[in-house]
């Protein structure tokens, strides 16, 4: 690694730690918004803010030029109840930085800061944004979308998320349903009544077992599965009404619209989806953003996690150093070389994108 580099680690792993140490739970990210503003503010970069958001652009930006959209969240949840360490406290041990949020997704976020700020200054063939936003862990509206009209024009995007520096080019989209059976209620120990239970189970039967015939080449099915039923008030009565919750990962193959309208032609329950924001997403492997990837080596796969790439309507890839499987985890951590190759890819990524 050159000095300049090994630089860029140092200061990306020391603002990790100040982030790490500012708690920031969805909708409260006030105190790490400050954080990179300050940030910025001291490599000379002017920045932007709205509600919890930050964003800039490169010193180089020309209007005329395609622009290229780097971002990541600076929220987190809230601490997993089987931490054994202070989730606030940034520590290093064997190589590894400790702490909440340190893998989803400072870690991300550090390194495409890095990459922005070695690009900076230069001129490249498009502009570059750096966005740092709020709410991603609640997929609330006043993170991405808050500020997607006030951004320049963005022709395509890297969202920052732990994927061991793979590239996902597709991610499945989330429809959550509130399901209602409706039945009669009546008296248990009589004949008489309708029970909503047994409404109900038609309809989930269907739910574990209907196949959508369309397949994505990425992304496989789209899946459902009921997780939720509340039914019922007391053992002798007949239940009216039986209220079940259907989690749906929905596929590019689909989009959120076509999936409902399938599920409430086969169905006899009233189905209410809580929202169609969450859309999926994905480009071909063909795509610059793809093809820029592959040539560094990067394995091309579909994400079965939604993210901020659903809230973004451009083509999008999403990729980052650390790992998915310690997202949300007990005393969360990141490797400090996930965060130098993290800084390595992103920027090796860019430059490969700006020679195609």
């Amino acid at each position: 690694m050159s000095l300049a580099a090994d630089m860029r680690a140092s200061q990306a792993i020391d603002l990790l730690k100040q982030l790490i140490e500012t708690p920031s739970f969805s909708r409260e990210e006030e105190k790490t918004a400050a954080v990179l503003k300050n940030f910025l503010a001291a490599h000379g970069i002017p920045s932007h803010q709205k509600g919890n958001n930050v964003w800039a652009r490169s010193k180089t930006f020309e209007g005329a030029k395609p622009t290229l959209l780097l971002n990541s969240h600076h929220d987190t949840v809230k601490p997993n109840p089987a931490y054994t360490r202070n989730p606030f406290q940034a520590s290093i041990e064997d190589g590894k930085l400790f702490g909440l949020g340190s893998n989803d997704a400072g870690g991300p976020l550090v390194s495409l800061i890095a990459a922005f700020l070695h690009f900076y200054d230069q001129v490249l063939p498009f502009n570059l944004v750096l966005a740092a936003t709020a709410e991603e862990e609640i997929s609330g509206t006043g993170g991405i979308e808050l500020i997607w009209p006030d951004l320049p024009t963005v022709d395509f995007a890297i969202v920052g998320e732990p994927t061991l520096t793979d590239i996902a080019i597709a991610e499945k989209g989330l429809l959550v349903l509130d399901c209602t059976a409706v039945g009669k209620a009546g008296h248990a120990a009589r004949e008489e009544g309708v029970n909503a239970i047994y409404e109900a189970l038609r309809d989930i039967e269907w739910f574990r077992s209907y196949t959508f015939p369309k397949v994505s080449d990425t992304l496989g099915r789209v899946k459902m599965s009921v997780t939720v039923i509340h039914a019922g008030q007391a053992h002798n009565q007949v239940p009216p009404e039986c209220q079940f919750t259907v989690d749906v990962r929905v596929t590019d193959a689909y989009t959120l619209d076509e999936v409902l309208a399938v599920i409430r032609a086969h169905v006899r329950c009233q189905v209410v989806p809580r929202s169609l924001r969450l859309q999926p997403s994905g480009i071909s492997p063909a795509h610059p953003l793809a093809k820029a990837g592959a040539a560094l080596g990067k394995k091309l796969y579909g994400s079965p996690t939604t993210s901020d790439q659903a809230l973004i309507p451009v083509p999008s890839i999403k990729m980052g150093p650390g790992d998915s499987a310690r997202s949300h985890s007990a005393d969360e951590f990141i490797y400090l070389d996930e965060i130098r190759e993290g800084i390595a890819s992103y920027v090796a990524l860019i430059e490969n994108l700006a020679r195609a």
